[in-house]
């Protein structure tokens, strides 16, 4: 199966073919069909990717999800469900400011 393999992947392999392909097989590992699809795994580091502030990383990965027929209301349902979770610690620490009242 060929996964989504990230942009600086390239430049990996031919400056340090051996590096990559320790790479690749975690990569492969993390990414193929298991007891997830490859769809959820994709959706999976989107989330991750937007979490971390990684906009090239978003860009990359929802083509991969575009080009595999995932929706456009897909893609926005689990950035919603992104930005819920990582917003939830910012609430969280934001109710000590009322902690005496």
């Amino acid at each position: 199966m060929q996964v989504l393999k990230p942009p600086y992947f390239a430049s990996l392999e031919k400056n340090d073919p051996v590096f990559a392909e320790a790479i690749e097989k975690v990569m492969m590992s993390a990414m193929v069909p298991g007891a997830l699809d490859y769809k959820t795994k994709l959706l999976l580091a989107l989330v991750l990717d937007a979490a971390y502030g990684s906009t090239g990383g978003v860009a990359n990965v929802s083509e991969e999800l575009k080009a595999i027929g995932t929706s456009n209301e897909e893609i926005a349902e689990a950035l919603r469900v992104a930005y819920f979770a990582f917003s939830n610690p910012i609430l969280t620490a934001s109710t000590a400011a009322f902690k005496n009242e």
